[in-house]
């Protein structure tokens, strides 16, 4: 490859701005669609774009002609039920609408360094970022791609976000357990310190202090088979195993997912116990299974939340949608079922 296709591929938006004689902020309106430049300058920008190959090449191309649109949909992994749930309603809201869906594994030991690599290819119209944490690095990557973006856990200025608050939804499902009169009740969870991991820790907590239940840290275990960060079967089942191992009085358990409850459930049931007659399960996310098991779990609405984002994502790309940000806390819901309802 010649030498000045090399540097063409790795222009900045400051070249694209030397380029066309214009600020980088003007660039940036450029990018965004901003009604607020004029023709000749958007025209001048477009050229330069186009010259310098600036990513998102898709970007500069749409300045100039129509195609097919692209949406993606970045997520840790698309192999969980949980985010299996959410690519559902993607998935269904894009069926009558011409648009091609691209999914990205940002791989939950390195999500940010894979983003990065993936927004570096710019072919997109538009972006539903899923649980990656936000910091202004990022942002400002997210910005510079120049198409709507959605973020989808995690809120930011100037993006339209829908989040969780996982305090309140651990202590929903363990102020259940204790309405049912358990005293002795453990957590299961994942091995690394995050967000999600810490606010569901201090929601098991507040739960059990403000009920007269002394925390005792012993009680929060988690597994050790690293797959989705934790949240899996096998690490389920292996923390459930400490745990009785740890405290055999131990009568429930609040565990951080669904699959962890259900890997869980199997290690009780290999020391001879019963759900729920013996023990009780609280599990979070309500995947599809949970309701055909009897788990009851705290949902989060995944589904809803994949259809809802695309229908705005969609909104966004027809210059259809409100005119400020949206932010919205998406509200934790208790489903009861038999693994938490024993005749005590």
């Amino acid at each position: 490859m010649p030498k000045d296709q090399t540097d063409e591929s790795k222009a900045t938006i400051y070249d694209v701005a030397d380029h066309a004689g214009v600020a980088i902020s003007t660039v940036s309106r450029v990018l965004n669609d901003s009604d607020d430049v004029a023709d000749a300058t958007r025209e001048r920008v477009a050229d330069a774009i186009q010259e310098l190959q600036f990513r998102p090449n898709r970007t500069a191309k749409s300045l100039a002609q129509h195609s097919t649109r692209t949406i993606s949909v970045a997520l840790p992994t698309f192999t969980t039920p949980f985010h299996n749930e959410l690519l559902k309603g993607v998935r269904d809201r894009l069926d009558d609408e011409d648009v091609d869906l691209l999914l990205c594994d940002l791989e939950w030991e390195a999500p940010k360094r894979t983003l990065r690599h993936f927004l570096e290819g710019g072919a997109m119209d538009g972006l539903l970022l899923v649980g990656v944490p936000m910091d202004e690095e990022i942002a400002d990557e997210l910005r510079m791609l120049g198409v709507p973006v959605i973020l989808i856990g995690a809120r930011a200025e100037g993006f339209d976000s829908f989040y969780w608050e996982d305090e309140s939804g651990a202590k929903l499902g363990v102020e259940h357990l204790i309405e049912q009169g358990y005293r002795k009740i453990g957590m299961i969870t994942t091995p690394h310190a995050n967000r999600i991991r810490n606010e569901r820790i201090a929601g098991y907590r507040q739960a059990l202090e403000e009920a007269g239940i002394e925390f005792n840290p012993d009680l929060v275990a988690h597994g050790h088979t690293s797959k989705h960060d934790g949240f899996s079967e096998e690490s389920g089942y292996e923390a459930m195993q400490d745990l009785i191992s740890i405290d055999q009085t131990v009568e429930a358990a609040f565990a951080s997912s669904d699959v962890q409850a259900i890997g869980a459930w199997q290690a009780i049931r290999e020391e001879g116990l019963e759900v729920p007659d013996d023990f009780a399960f609280v599990g979070y996310d309500d995947i599809k299974v949970s309701r055909f098991i009897g788990l009851t779990s705290v949902a989060q609405n995944m589904y809803g939340v994949g259809n809802e984002t695309t229908d705005l994502l969609l909104s966004r790309l027809n210059k259809s949608g409100p005119e400020q940000h949206v932010t919205r806390l998406v509200e934790p819901q208790l489903n009861v079922r038999k693994s938490s309802m024993s005749d005590r």
